[in-house]
């Protein structure tokens, strides 16, 4: 179970001896492309490829799993921004479709471009922050059965799923 302690947002773990991580902390460090640990080893090696390990302080930032929840952010952002520019603009100057076109369309490409990173960095240091996806040293690993768990029992086939009326 969790306690909020204070008004600095660091949850602590009962029953246990782990010291809280700073939740808005790793947001910001991780927005600023920084490890959520030290803040200030770079997080990315490339444009949105997570470092292994923290250059700095080495923490291990391969566990992170933030598969497609920063694009999802980014969405949203991107879409609030450019959609309500779209609509100030057009409700005050009323310029054509072409000029729409030529504005918004690269508008929203380097809007997406450029919070995309900092998105992921900051999802990245909230599963850091949380001790999310392998970054708990304390936590055993889950081991999920897969398709191939089937396949190596000797069965050529997965199993047929009867269900019985």
């Amino acid at each position: 179970m969790q306690n909020r302690t204070g008004p600095s947002q660091v949850y602590r773990y009962e029953g246990s001896s782990k010291s809280g991580r700073p939740i808005f902390a790793s947001l910001l460090r991780g927005a600023a492309h920084k490890c959520p640990a030290c803040g200030v080893g770079a997080m990315f090696r490339r444009y949105l490829k997570v470092s292994d390990a923290c250059p700095h302080c080495g923490e291990a930032l391969h566990h992170h799993r933030a598969d497609d929840a920063p694009a999802y952010f980014t969405i949203v952002i991107v879409g609030h921004i450019v959609v309500s520019l779209v609509l100030a603009v057009e409700m005050a100057y009323r310029p054509p479709l072409w000029l729409h076109a030529a504005l918004w369309l690269p508008l929203t490409m380097i809007l997406t471009l450029v919070l995309l990173p900092s998105v992921k960095g900051a999802l990245v240091g909230l599963q850091w922050a949380l001790r999310m996806h392998g970054f708990d040293p304390d936590a055993k690993e889950e081991i999920v059965p897969g398709f191939d768990a089937d396949l190596a029992q000797g069965s050529p086939r997965p199993r047929r799923l009867d269900f019985q009326p």
